[in-house]
């Protein structure tokens, strides 16, 4: 029974804080906001890898997220009588690479019209476009009073670092939907996923298409391996510094020929490979026994990631093979439900990858930037909900019942 003295006793007051880094908080407590069924609600994820821990951390010792290179760590903890409630991965940015949600137009209008759009306040995790959660709390909390008390901490860290904006990208539908509640501006793109539809192998996948991309497909994975290259497997403790060695020179070479310079050092892959190497699937393609080719993809519960890719040999179709179709065998034989394979790309449509919206939320300082933002936001929705709807329409799956034989 509640004495009358405890039952007129105030709630505890939260209390909200930025800490400069992952080490200020314990990584059981990280995780355990991380994963709550509060954070990830009725979704089918129990698990995503990037918002765990040994992920975010891994990118600020390796020096891969700093003041030096624009991502400066900034997280935001709520407390309630020390005890943590919530929890945003957040960074104070002076740029605006490696987010993978484009905002350089409304960074080059407000720079003209004498505003200053940098730093800005970025909850994300850094150089990864894949959605998941971005207003963690804590199991048995209320997850609307949580992110509302998340919310007013990014804005009063806004303000003390005189930053123009928040930018919460790559969030869960209901994270979206809490932060556009609480005032922010609503924002979506698309994204190509790969779905399992239950099946019991590659060729039971490609029966489910049309004949004509059925056809392509196979095509393309004879001639990927055509001149005796092979593919290879490795996770967990397989993956050796050796293979890390191979895969990071195959990632410095395509992110010199896109970004001009890679994102991620070497070290961070060490870092991964020892902290969560179940959690790591590295494809790696080899010519003549020398790895001429790979990919690094993350293994959640649910869902397969597919981040980085990279050669220093070309191969017709190769990139398809080791990046698309190795992870469609992959997840059909670990009956994973999906396979996310990144940022863009319209060719995914053809081999069977189907277009899915992508959340972020937008809160801008000055009056006129967020209106002329908000304006904007209300026709690009427009757009990516049309353009979703064309490449919906040009799945390569079977409509009818179209013969399934050659």
């Amino acid at each position: 029974m509640t004495t009358p003295a405890t039952a007129n006793a105030p709630e505890p007051v939260l209390q909200v804080r930025a800490v400069p880094g992952m080490a200020r908080f314990d990584a059981a407590e990280w995780d355990a906001c991380a994963t709550s069924p509060e954070t990830l609600g009725a979704g089918d994820e129990t698990f995503n890898p990037f918002t765990c821990h040994a992920f975010l951390s891994a990118l600020e010792e390796a020096g891969c997220v700093s003041r030096r290179t624009g991502w400066l760590p900034l997280h935001v903890r709520v407390e309630r009588e020390g005890r943590l409630v919530g929890a945003a991965p957040c960074y104070l940015k002076s740029h605006s690479q490696g987010e993978y949600v484009f905002d350089h137009g409304w960074a080059d209008a407000y720079e003209r019209a004498g505003g200053s759009y940098y730093p800005k306040l970025q909850v994300s995790v850094p150089f990864t476009p894949v959605t998941g959660p971005r207003f963690l709390i804590a199991p048995g909390e209320d997850p609307d009073t949580a992110a509302a008390a998340l919310v007013a901490g990014l804005r009063a860290l806004r303000a003390e670092t005189e930053a123009s904006s928040i930018h919460v990208t790559f969030a869960r539908a209901r994270e979206a939907e809490q932060a556009e509640a609480l005032g922010m501006l609503p924002r979506i793109d698309q994204q190509f996923h790969w779905e399992n539809e239950g099946y019991a192998g590659f060729d039971d996948f490609l029966g489910a298409l049309a004949s004509r991309k059925r056809k392509a497909i196979k095509r393309e994975r004879r001639e990927a391996l055509s001149q005796g290259i092979t593919v290879e497997h490795k996770t967990g403790a397989d993956i050796t510094e050796a293979d890390w060695d191979a895969f990071y020179e195959f990632y410095q070479d395509t992110s010199a020929r896109k970004w001009g310079r890679p994102y991620l050092n070497r070290t961070f892959f060490s870092l991964i490979g020892a902290r969560m190497p179940e959690r790591i699937l590295l494809v790696i393609a080899k010519n003549a026994g020398r790895p001429i080719a790979g990919a690094i993809n993350f293994i959640g519960d649910t869902a397969l990631y597919g981040r980085n890719w990279g050669c220093i040999e070309d191969h017709p179709f190769l990139h398809f093979e080791v990046c698309y179709y190795q992870a469609i065998d992959f997840a059909i034989a670990r009956g994973l439900k999906r396979v996310e394979a990144g940022a863009q790309g319209e060719h995914k449509l053809a081999r069977g990858y189907r277009p899915v919206p992508m959340h972020s939320a937008h809160d801008i300082a000055d009056p006129a930037l967020a209106r002329a933002v908000a304006d904007y936001l209300k026709r690009e929705r427009s757009h990516v909900n049309a353009a979703i709807a064309e490449y919906a329409a040009m799945s390569p799956f079977r409509r009818t019942c179209e013969d399934a034989s050659e």
